[in-house]
């Protein structure tokens, strides 16, 4: 029987397993402050660009820190909960099917056995004890690829986000609210492009994957924004 490539590989060992974990986080904390860098950083610089009155700056760069936090952790509350809500449904469907199909159900879990490695005599002593131990949890396990003691949270990746692109915007707001006119701009561009290395580096690090590529496409998608969002502003501060 072929196997099914809809499914994660529900036969990871600890280490995928706490890879699995270790992503969710990179999604929802170190992406979330590059987000906060880059988006608030664009803006800012872009505003920069325009005018040199303070006011100005300080109210844009406070607006999109709390707009770009609250709009990152609703979206991400609500990516998440739509993602637990499919969970439980499968979950739910898989109690129903225990009980209508139970010998179905069984045979299921002998050829995902098999899918393994295992001889079938092996695999329909492993699904026996299977069964017996924890049904539900195993066929949620090996055939939806949902851990149900493991449900994401909403609740864990909404705030989480919140607070992540929240300290992420802070590096950019204090760069063009704090320093001379003349300064704003190029040591935001500075700074920024560390923050993006550093953020770079950690998810490289988190998702045991090379450093240098990580650093670079970060580095490189910040400086894109942030030209481009400065030429903008250079342009409205001039025309109108």
């Amino acid at each position: 029987m072929a196997r099914d490539t809809h499914r994660p590989d529900i036969f990871a060992g600890p280490d995928e397993e706490a890879m699995s974990s270790r992503l969710n986080w990179l999604r929802a904390g170190v992406l979330g402050a590059n987000d906060g860098i880059v988006s608030i950083a664009a803006m800012l610089v872009g505003v920069a660009a325009a005018t040199t009155e303070l006011s100005v700056i300080v109210t844009a760069a406070v607006a999109g820190v709390v707009g770009g936090a609250l709009s990152m952790g609703v979206g991400e509350f609500v990516s998440v909960s739509a993602q637990r809500d499919a969970e439980e449904a499968l979950l739910e469907r898989e109690r129903i099917w225990q009980k209508a199909r139970p010998a179905w159900e069984r045979e299921q879990l002998v050829r995902l056995n098999m899918e393994t490695g295992m001889t079938e005599s092996t695999a329909r002593l492993a699904a026996t004890e299977q069964m017996e131990k924890d049904p539900i949890g195993i066929h949620a396990r090996m055939h939806l690829g949902v851990d149900p003691d493991d449900l994401t949270n909403p609740w864990a990746a909404g705030i989480a986000s919140i607070l992540a692109f929240t300290v992420g915007g802070l590096t950019p707001l204090l760069t063009t609210t704090l320093p001379p006119a003349g300064w704003r701009v190029p040591l935001t561009f500075i700074l920024v492009i560390v923050a993006l290395a550093i953020t770079g580096y950690v998810s490289a690090v988190i998702a045991k994957s090379p450093p240098s590529r990580a650093v670079l496409r970060n580095i490189a998608g910040g400086a894109i924004a942030m030209a481009i969002t400065y030429g903008i502003g250079s342009f409205v501060g001039i025309h109108i």
